[in-house]
């Protein structure tokens, strides 16, 4: 048996009047998501608990079967875990983004939380400033180092070189960027044991990074510049069971984000590089379909992560929401679909699950917890009469809850113990 996992990151959404009153899922023309929808099992599930922020981070964990409530630490150690950064017991990884801000009337608005896309060869150069600029302005501070990622995804890791408490603590709150896109962000920094430090140097990263030579040269071409670091998501190290050890299968994932890489080889899963996939609108659709099919050669389950959808939401892009779906359905779904089933045809049978892993609503331009639909289809899947995948579909279909149960229910074809029926309106 092969298993395909697709998450379309962010995807569910809310009715759009410019989309005539149906959801970028529904608008979107997705033969062959619906060609499933019709022989499989259309339902609702929600992977983000209510005591924890609606991040992928914490959405993306409960998809791939690991309770969040049980191992989620942060965002940032998952980050770290893709960067083969080995974190100690008594060491922190605080996730640090260039940003754009500006000047509102109601104080400064986060512009931008991806300093206009800036380039991982742009951003490590203000990297290196900014590490300059702590040394500099926090002469006492030791074991603080930023660790360049991707882009404007970056991280900044504290180690002791004692062992002296860490000056952060598991009560520490902070705010996704990505949020507060367009908002004001007076109420939206750190709070808890650290905060105070977080701050400042936030604070004092506008002056290290001001008129750096990368700002001038983008001011000069008309690009975004990073006025700004923000520091989120911070957390130790968590300690996963191995998928193999939980469910018994070997895996794959193919991503263009960190935090998915992360979370893979806490798993202990291995990941797939595609060049071409950028975790943007731009990313290469058919590359990562490609390697989807190469890797059902290799392990038993092959999940597929793809960017974009949460990515039109955060610009509250409707048309490019849809061609986004669209892009998933006929570069992976259909191509991975056709060759499970010329496999089939040979006796290695299949299942496939096409989940969210939370709403990105275009109206907010912000991550929410809630319902989102699950499509599962293959052997001993039984249709639930379906003929389409979107949200509204989803609602007199099965609900599973908790989410982290969805990946048990998949491999076990929905029992009824863990399946509740929709309620009757």
């Amino acid at each position: 048996m092969k298993y395909l996992i697709i998450i379309p990151d962010g995807a569910a959404d809310e009715p759009q009047d410019e989309l005539a009153g149906q959801t970028p899922l529904a608008a979107a023309a997705t033969p062959a998501l619906d060609a499933l929808a019709s022989r499989g099992v259309v339902g609702q599930t929600n992977h983000v608990p209510g005591s924890l922020n609606p991040g992928s981070e914490v959405a993306c964990m409960s998809l791939i079967g690991y309770d969040p409530l049980e191992f989620f630490t942060g965002r940032a150690p998952l980050e770290a875990a893709a960067k083969g950064i080995e974190l100690g017991p008594n060491d922190w990884a605080v996730r640090c983004n260039l940003v754009t801000i500006v000047s509102g009337a109601d104080g400064p608005v986060m512009a931008d939380f991806t300093a206009d896309h800036i380039s991982t060869t742009e951003a490590t150069s203000l990297l290196e400033a900014a590490q300059a600029g702590l040394t500099r302005d926090f002469p006492s501070l030791s074991g603080w180092q930023f660790a360049p990622g991707v882009s404007y995804r970056n991280l900044l890791i504290y180690r002791p070189n004692n062992q002296d408490p860490a000056p952060l603590a598991a009560d520490l709150r902070t705010t996704a960027p990505h949020d507060r896109v367009g908002q004001p962000i007076a109420d939206a920094f750190p709070r808890g044991t650290g905060s105070r430090l977080l701050t400042e140097i936030m604070g004092k990263s506008e002056s290290w990074l001001a008129n750096h030579p990368v700002n001038q040269a983008r001011q000069a071409a008309g690009q975004g510049v990073a006025t700004h670091l923000w520091l989120w998501g911070g957390g130790r190290r968590p300690a996963f069971p191995p998928f193999l050890e939980q469910y018994g299968l070997t895996g794959t994932m193919i991503t263009a984000v960190d935090l998915l890489r992360g979370l893979a080889n806490l798993a202990g899963w291995s990941c797939r590089e595609v060049a071409g996939a950028t975790g943007y609108l731009d990313t290469d659709y058919a590359a990562k379909g490609r390697a989807a099919i190469e890797e059902f050669g290799r392990r038993d389950l092959v999940c597929v992560h793809v960017e974009a959808p949460d990515e039109a939401g955060h610009e509250g892009n409707a048309a490019a929401k849809v061609k986004a779906i669209e892009e998933i359905d006929r570069h992976i779904v259909g191509p991975a679909i056709a060759h499970l089933e010329e496999q089939a045809a040979g006796g290695e049978e299949y299942r496939v699950l096409i989940c969210p892993d939370h709403p990105t609503f275009l109206a907010t331009r912000m991550h929410s917890r809630g319902m989102v639909p699950y499509l599962m289809a293959g052997a001993g899947i039984q249709p639930n009469g379906q003929q389409a995948y979107s949200e509204e579909a989803a609602t007199a279909g099965p609900l599973v809850e908790p989410g982290w149960q969805l990946m048990g229910n998949f491999l076990r074809s929905l029992p009824e113990a863990n399946v509740a029926a929709p309620e009757s309106t």
